[in-house]
C-alpha cells in the first residue's frame, strides 16, 4: 500500500483501476535527401497514407446523417484526398527535389493553403484550412504520429496523470471517471471545476504519481486530498462504508429539492448553476437549479474540435453558427423561463484553442495576455459568428450575454457596436430575434473590480468571476501546483474588491451574482450571502448542499460574518 498527498480539489471518494495518461510527444516533421531509386517507394507511401485517411473518414461518415454539418465537412475532405492535381503535384515534387514523403507534403500544403488565402475570394480562403486540415491527417500516418485518443479511457477508471489537458476534460462528462490524481492543477483549475459538475473526486498537486501502475487498485480521497495506491483490504472495506454514509447525506438532501433556497428568517436566495455543455443543463434542473447562471461556451468550442479530430484547424468549420445555435437553443428551451448566463468565448491564457484562425503567439504569460474579451475583439468573425447565434437562439428562452474578464468601459461600448450591427444584419435577413437580450459582464481582475462604479452604467448586470479575481488580485497562478496551496480567495484584498462591486452594483441599480467558485463553497457563500449576494451559481450538485447551509443562519448572522471577514 502506497499514500500519496496532495490537495483537495474535488470532494468525494472514488474507488477504480489506474489508467495511466500518456504523455503528448512533439511531432517532427523531417527532411531527407532521397536517391533516385527510393522515389518510387516514397510516392507509395504518400499512396497509400492517403488511402489511409480516406479509409478512416468514410467509416467517420456512416453514423452520420444527410444534415449534419461533420457529413459537409467530411464529404470535402474525401474530395480533396482524391484531387489528382494535388497528389500528381506532391509526386512531382518528391520525384524532382529528390526528398522524402513527409517533406514535400508539408510544402505542397502550405504552398496550395497560401494559394487559396491570397485569392481574395473568401469561400476559398475558408478552404485553405480545409486543405491543411485534411493532408494534416495524412501527414500523421506517414510519421506513425498517433495522438492518444481520449475516448479509449474505461470507464470506471482513476485517471492518473501529470496534467490533463482543458480540451480533454470532455470525456469526464462521457464516462463513469471514478476519480482524478494529477501533478498539475489548482483548486480552481478547470479540470476541477468539471470534475465538481460531475461529482467527480480529484486530488491535484501530488507528487511521484510515476509510482502508481497501470491497472492497480486505487482509492481517491477528494475530502482529505490523499490517494492511497494498492490499499489492504481493511482499508477498502472503511472506504466503502464512508461512500454508502455520503449517499445517505445525499439523499437527506433531496427534502430541499423544488423548495426555493431560504435563511432561517426567510430571506430568498437564487442559486444558479455552472454549465460547460447543453448536456449539463439537464443536470442543473434535476438539482432543483432556478437558472444557470454560468454557460462556459470555449468548452462547446474544444468539444467540437475534437468530435471533427480538428486539432490545429477550422474552427469556424467546427463550431459553425448553426452549430452554436442549436447548442444555445437546447439550453434555452430545456430551462423555459429561468435565466440563461450564457458566457461569450473565453478562451486564451489556459484555456487553448488549438486552430489556425486564431493567433499563435507563443506568449511568455499568456494569462496577462489576448484572453477572452480581448481575443473575441481580435479576431471579430468568430465573435460575430457567436453573437449571431446567440441572438437567434435568444427567441427561445430568458437569455442574457456575459462578457469575460473586461477592464474599461471601451469594450463594453465596442461590443455593444458590434451586437447592434449583428442585430441588423438578422433584421435584414429576416430572422427573429430578441433585441432587449441583456448584456452583462464578469467582474474578474481588479481593474474592474475598482472601477466597477465605471462599468456599472454599462452593463445591465455583474457577476463575480472570483477564480480569476483571486487570481490576479494576489498574483497566484491557480494552475500551477507549486503555489496554489497560497491561492486564498478569502485574502483581504479579494474581499474588499468584492465587497466594493456589489456596493457600486446596489447604487447603480443593477444585478450581481457569483458564480466562481466562491459561490459553491459553504464557508465562502456565507461571506458572499453576508457581503449581499442573493444570486450564486455553483456546481449543479452543489445546489442542494448550499440550500441547506443557508437555512441554517439568519441574515444578521451571515452579515456578521461578512463584516468580520473585512477587517
Amino acid at each position: 500500500m502506497n499514500i500519496l498527498f496532495g490537495i483537495s480539489a474535488s470532494s468525494g471518494i472514488g474507488m477504480g483501476k489506474a489508467f495511466i495518461l500518456p504523455e503528448e510527444r512533439e511531432r517532427i516533421i523531417p527532411q531527407t535527401a532521397i536517391l533516385p531509386e527510393e522515389v518510387e517507394n516514397e510516392k507509395q507511401r504518400f499512396r497509400d497514407a492517403t488511402q489511409t485517411v480516406h479509409a478512416q473518414i468514410e467509416n467517420q461518415l456512416k453514423p452520420l446523417d444527410a444534415n449534419n454539418l461533420q457529413r459537409v465537412i467530411f464529404e470535402t475532405y474525401l474530395l480533396m484526398l482524391t484531387d489528382p492535381v494535388f497528389i500528381k503535384d506532391v509526386e512531382d515534387y518528391i520525384q524532382n527535389k529528390l526528398i522524402n514523403a513527409e517533406q514535400a507534403l508539408k510544402i505542397k500544403t502550405t504552398e496550395y493553403a497560401e494559394k487559396l488565402r491570397s485569392s481574395g475570394n473568401d469561400y476559398l480562403a475558408e478552404r485553405s484550412h480545409d486543405i491543411e486540415d485534411v493532408f494534416d491527417r495524412v501527414q500523421n500516418v506517414l510519421l506513425n504520429y498517433k495522438q492518444f485518443d481520449i475516448e479509449k479511457i474505461p470507464d470506471d477508471c482513476v485517471i492518473v496523470a501529470r496534467a490533463m489537458k482543458t480540451s480533454n476534460v470532455i470525456i469526464l462528462g462521457k464516462r463513469r471517471i471514478a476519480g482524478l490524481a494529477l501533478t498539475e492543477g489548482g483548486v480552481s483549475s478547470h479540470v476541477a471545476i468539471i470534475a465538481k459538475s460531475y461529482g467527480i473526486p480529484a486530488v491535484v498537486g501530488l507528487e511521484n504519481i510515476s509510482q502508481i501502475p497501470e491497472g492497480a487498485e486505487v482509492i481517491v480521497d477528494g475530502d482529505q486530498g490523499e490517494v492511497i495506491e494498492s490499499p489492504e483490504l481493511a482499508i477498502i472495506n472503511e472506504y466503502k462504508t464512508k461512500i454508502k454514509t455520503a449517499e445517505k447525506q445525499r439523499q437527506k438532501l433531496k427534502v430541499f429539492f423544488g423548495k426555493p433556497a431560504l435563511t432561517e428568517d426567510g430571506t430568498e436566495f437564487k442559486l444558479y448553476a455552472n454549465i460547460s455543455s447543453p448536456e449539463e443543463a439537464q443536470l442543473a434542473l434535476d438539482e432543483g437549479a432556478d437558472g444557470i447562471g454560468l454557460f462556459r461556451t470555449e468548452f462547446l468550442f474544444m468539444n467540437a474540435l475534437h468530435q471533427l479530430n480538428d486539432e490545429g484547424g477550422s474552427l469556424s468549420g467546427a463550431v459553425s453558427e448553426e452549430f452554436q445555435y442549436e447548442a444555445y437553443r437546447q439550453v434555452l428551451q430545456l430551462m423555459g423561463e429561468k435565466p440563461v448566463t450564457i458566457r461569450t468565448l473565453d478562451a486564451g491564457g489556459d484555456k487553448l484553442l488549438d486552430s489556425k484562425e486564431l493567433p499563435d503567439l507563443n506568449e511568455k504569460n499568456p494569462l496577462m495576455g489576448l484572453r477572452a474579451i480581448r481575443l473575441s475583439l481580435f479576431s471579430p468573425k468568430i465573435f460575430r459568428t457567436q453573437l449571431r447565434a446567440l441572438y437567434r437562439a435568444s427567441i427561445y428562452g430568458n437569455l442574457r450575454i456575459m462578457l469575460p474578464l473586461v477592464t474599461d468601459v471601451s469594450q463594453v461600448d465596442t461590443v455593444r457596436g458590434i451586437a447592434k450591427g449583428v442585430q441588423l444584419s438578422l433584421k435584414s435577413d429576416g430572422i427573429p430575434f430578441r433585441a432587449d437580450v441583456p448584456i452583462g459582464i464578469m467582474i474578474e481582475n481588479s481593474a474592474a473590480a475598482i472601477c466597477s462604479d465605471c462599468l456599472a452604467p454599462h452593463s445591465d448586470f455583474f457577476s463575480l468571476g472570483t477564480n480569476d479575481l483571486t487570481q490576479y488580485t494576489i498574483g497566484i497562478d491557480r494552475e500551477n501546483p507549486t503555489v496554489a496551496p497560497n491561492y486564498n480567495e478569502f485574502h483581504l484584498a479579494v474581499l474588499r474588491l468584492i465587497d466594493t462591486t456589489i456596493r457600486n452594483a446596489k447604487k447603480a441599480n443593477i444585478p450581481i451574482s457569483a458564480c466562481g467558485e466562491m459561490a459553491g463553497r459553504k464557508e465562502s457563500a456565507i461571506i458572499l450571502a453576508g457581503l449581499g449576494i442573493r444570486q450564486l451559481s455553483m456546481t449543479p450538485k452543489q445546489i442542494p448542499v448550499i440550500k441547506e447551509m443557508l437555512s441554517q443562519f439568519t441574515m444578521q448572522e451571515l452579515e456578521n460574518i461578512s463584516t468580520n471577514s473585512l477587517f
